[in-house]
């Protein structure tokens, strides 16, 4: 067997089975806090690859084996590895506190309604946009991916971090700091975890299911479920396939332009991506403020008009919603398709206007299909008869981005 062992978060360091191990696998502060016996090898973990080639020699002569962790060792921890190499049945794991349960208890909050993400050796755009579409996030930091990093890319939103740095130890240090604070300083290399939170919603309603908590039993809802003006909002027919060409999903980035209503942004928010909408009215604004309020969601409102006001989104989009087809929409869609990482989807209403907005979409370099979409909803007529009412006919046209090409587009 392999023997698994969570230590520290304050936790005493008892490990009987250390006493018999032929390998003592850890981190150097692990390996310091545990009596190793005398002959017994040790490996200090750096890259993973050659400390589970050790374990695999130690393995196939039946020699015993401890390897030790942090927190819980189950938890975006070396379970994984462990158990993908050698099998499940090999493993006798033995959980600690992890930090993020940890970090929550110092903060004095439950956390079955928190989200948990990794930055640790990923790209941290992912915990980003889960920090800016949830309430309360757990994040793994990693070099790279600090209080730092993670405050920079959330300036101006309303967020608190609560960095929870060498936990567990004689050091132990947990501050709550706006991000813009955050962005400003050299953190060191002790943060066992950052929590973003909004404060004013950090205590929603009890779940029965941990994480993210209830997704939405159905999408594509009805107009009436958003105000709107004089009918000018995507018809849910239209909305239902905008979403399913768009794919939102928790850790992506969905900008909705020319958001009129702000329905589609508000219906990616539902689905757990981050969304930003772009309105050029300002009555507009605040409607897309208003649905989203209603809805119990983000979405980051910019007033300004497209393609001039999307020079100031820093943040390139996995997904682009562009409404609405002004005399602007092929410069509008050409400024989305050269920024999305995945896929723009454009709603047309003019015949006139759909050339256009198609070549802006293969020119970038995306491979572009469509459809025209035309409904007639069941109405009701005096004498308990009913006909078909027909809305108007839309152009639905989406370009997606080859895989090879869907990272680092506009850096």
């Amino acid at each position: 067997m392999i023997t698994v062992v969570g230590t520290g978060m304050g936790a005493p360091v008892e490990v009987p089975e250390a006493g018999k191990a032929a390998l003592v696998v850890g981190g150097r502060r692990h390996l310091d806090a545990v009596g190793v016996p005398e002959g017994a090898e040790t490996v200090v973990l750096g890259p993973l690859a050659p400390a589970l080639d050790t374990v695999a020699a130690y393995v196939a002569e039946e020699r015993p084996v401890v390897v030790l962790a942090s927190g819980d060792p189950g938890f975006f921890g070396i379970v994984r590895a462990l158990a993908e190499r050698f099998g499940p049945e090999r493993l006798d794991v033995r959980p600690g506190v992890s930090s993020v349960a940890a970090a929550f208890a110092r903060a004095g909050l439950p956390w079955d309604d928190a989200v948990v993400v990794s930055a640790h050796g990923r790209d941290p755009r992912t915990a980003v946009n889960v920090c800016r579409a949830h309430p309360k996030v757990a994040v793994l930091t990693g070099p790279g991916a600090g209080p730092a990093e993670l405050g920079a890319a959330l300036r101006g939103e309303r967020r608190v971090l609560v960095v929870a740095s060498a936990l567990g130890s004689a050091g132990e240090s947990v501050e709550r700091v706006t991000p813009e604070k955050a962005a400003g300083r050299d953190w060191g290399r002790a943060v066992s975890v950052v929590l973003c939170l909004d404060e004013a919603r950090v205590l929603g309603p009890v779940r029965t299911v941990a994480g993210l908590g209830d997704r939405p039993a159905g999408w594509a809802l009805a107009e009436t479920e958003f105000a709107h003006r004089d009918s000018m909002i995507t018809k849910f027919e239209v909305r239902a396939l905008a979403l399913a060409r768009l794919g939102p999903r928790p850790g992506d980035l969905v900008w909705d332009v020319g958001a009129g209503s702000g329905s589609v942004a508000v219906e990616c928010a539902r689905l757990g991506a981050a969304t930003v909408a772009v309105e050029r009215d300002a009555d507009g604004v605040e409607r897309v403020r208003a649905n989203a309020a209603a809805h119990g969601v983000d979405v980051t409102v910019v007033h300004g008009e497209a393609p001039g006001v999307l020079d100031g989104l820093d943040d390139d989009p996995d997904a682009v919603f562009v409404g609405g087809g002004g005399r602007e929409l092929p410069a509008v869609v050409t400024a989305c398709a050269r920024r999305a990482r995945r896929t723009v989807v454009v709603a047309v209403a003019a015949l006139d206007r759909v050339p256009a907005a198609r070549a802006a979409l293969t020119d970038a370099g995306l491979t572009c299909d469509g459809v025209l979409l035309q409904s007639s909803r069941l109405a009701p007529l005096p004498g308990d008869v009913t006909r078909l009412a027909a809305t108007n006919p839309v152009f639905l046209l989406w370009g997606v981005r080859p895989p090879a090409h869907s990272e680092g587009v506009g850096e």
